[in-house]
């Protein structure tokens, strides 16, 4: 397989940015839909140029775009880089998950190997017990 350098930067930028807690809450927010600067700076306590920093920071990664409305600039969350990254990390998940159903189907063969032993063994003793007995 080809790694697209280009794409894991773009990885590494999305995953990066969304490592920081405030950017994190900015796109929960702005996945109800866009909002200003001032709006998404309302439930932090922190100055409304660290809040566009913070978005700059997500700009980047492509995480979200800004518009002119007139005299707003709302920011938008691109779905588009969020669906990207849910489906690297699906990739992944769902391998783990081919390989867990296998162990459980390993699992499940051998616990049924031991209880078909075990009612045999049991068979076997009741047999003996029964011929034994005058």
């Amino acid at each position: 397989m080809v790694v697209d350098p280009l794409s894991d930067d773009r990885l590494d930028r999305a995953f990066l940015a969304l490592a920081d807690p405030v950017r994190r809450r900015i796109v929960a927010r702005l996945s109800r839909g866009p909002a200003t600067v001032n709006e998404l700076a309302e439930p932090f306590d922190i100055t409304k140029q660290a809040v566009s920093k913070h978005i700059q920071v997500l700009e980047h990664a492509g995480l979200v775009t800004r518009t002119r409305d007139a005299q707003r600039r709302p920011v938008h969350l691109d779905a588009a880089t969020l669906e990207a990254l849910t489906a690297w990390i699906d990739r992944y998940r769902l391998i783990h998950e081919q390989s867990f159903r296998a162990l459980d189907a390993v699992l499940a063969a051998q616990a049924g190997a031991t209880t078909g032993h075990q009612q045999e063994q049991e068979q076997d003793h009741k047999h003996s017990d029964q011929e034994a007995r005058p």
